[in-house]
């Protein structure tokens, strides 16, 4: 249906009783008026100073907890993080990256890794040590293997990936070099620290916590864990002290009639929750 000529364009104007020279006359006011708003001052949110070493505000800095000097361990930690992970407030890497000397913690931000773009992960994952910490039917227990092996006399590379569970599943099977290292889980019964995140399990842990019990393993010293530690119980508690609530694992809520969410209806989602009550071997994925 044609609605006629367009009442902005000059050749309206002028059969609507006003000369072209009128419209270029208010296209000039327009272009003046734009011009005045883009001269008003723009109010900037001033970003409150951050912490250097723990990367938190100053307020509520966390270096207090943290070791005086970077914990001396042979083992490097590689974490490829998802991109996502970059804008949580509630981070647990940083921390990790400040009980480290420089170079032993190694983060990756990206969903795909290739060779051509990554040659220094490549080459990593290529390596003999190198193992990568994700649980599945493939996986080594790292506390057996470090029983098996004179673990303590390999410097070991370990690769972590740092993500949600559904992130981290899918940047593994769709990274062909995460599948060249040896797989290894942990087996040690710890409950997370880590409650003001929900985990899908009782037994899954944040990054920080796999990296802790995982250095308390490959370096044999179990101080190293309640160090690494020390940082996120204490975030934890300054949340929780200021209005955060504890969040109980999906496995929590669901054994206990908790969950307050609608059942799946997707098959596949449907066995993933029964697993999560039935299986208390490793994280589900």
């Amino acid at each position: 249906m044609d609605n006629g000529p367009c009442v902005c364009s000059p050749v309206t104007l002028e059969e609507n009783g006003l000369p072209a020279c009128d419209a270029s006359y208010a296209d000039d006011e327009l272009v003046d008026a734009f011009g005045d708003l883009a001269a008003l001052p723009v109010e900037v949110e001033e970003r409150r100073p951050t912490c250097l070493r723990c990367r938190r505000p100053q307020k509520v800095c966390l270096c207090p907890f943290l070791p005086q000097q970077p914990l001396e361990v042979s083992t490097c930690l590689y974490v490829v993080q998802h991109p996502a992970e970059e804008s949580r407030v509630l981070r647990t890497v940083p921390l990790l990256s400040a009980c480290l000397p420089q170079g032993k913690c190694n983060v990756i931000v990206g969903r795909r890794f290739n060779e051509e773009k990554h040659p220094e992960l490549a080459a990593v994952c290529r390596d003999d040590r190198t193992l990568i910490l994700y649980p599945g039917p493939k996986s080594q227990s790292l506390e057996e293997l470090a029983q098996r092996l004179e673990i303590s006399a390999v410097k070991h590379n370990v690769i972590i990936i740092d993500g949600t569970w559904s992130q981290a599943k899918n940047m593994f099977l769709k990274n062909s070099m995460f599948h060249l290292p040896k797989q290894v889980q942990l087996n040690r019964n710890l409950s997370s620290q880590y409650v003001i995140r929900t985990q899908p399990s009782n037994i899954c842990l944040s990054t920080l916590e796999c990296a802790a019990v995982a250095l308390s393993v490959l370096e044999q010293n179990d101080e190293i864990q309640e160090i690494l530690l020390r940082p996120l119980k204490a975030l934890c508690s300054f949340q929780l002290q200021h209005g955060a609530q504890v969040h109980h694992s999906k496995e929590h809520l669901l054994r206990n009639g908790m969950y307050d969410k609608p059942m799946p209806k997707n098959k596949r989602k449907i066995k993933r929750m029964e697993k999560l009550m039935t299986d208390h071997s490793v994280c589900p994925r």
